[in-house]
């Protein structure tokens, strides 16, 4: 069984040629929000799970710099210097 568990909602929106997806994770202390885009180009066929799946992928791409960057903050301010994480 999990001691912890973090549960991320995505949300789309479509507008046009263009799908958004919103990544939110809440925490007790801290909210994360990523986004990310696709767009149809012209002559693609219309096949929304597409654009649903590319624009989610860069949400949560985003989302997971993000909590990269809440960790080298939380390691900062434990060990008194600058740290650089990778993902």
């Amino acid at each position: 069984m999990a001691d912890h568990v973090w549960q991320v909602t995505v949300t789309f929106t479509e507008e046009d040629q263009r799908t958004r997806a919103d990544a939110i994770l809440e925490l007790a202390s801290q909210r994360f929000h990523g986004f990310g885009q696709a767009k149809k180009a012209p002559e693609d066929p219309s096949v929304p799970v597409v654009g649903q799946d590319l624009a989610a992928a860069r949400a949560l791409s985003h989302l997971s710099h993000q909590l990269v960057d809440a960790a080298a903050e939380r390691i900062e301010a434990f060990e008194g210097h600058p740290v650089k994480l990778h993902v």
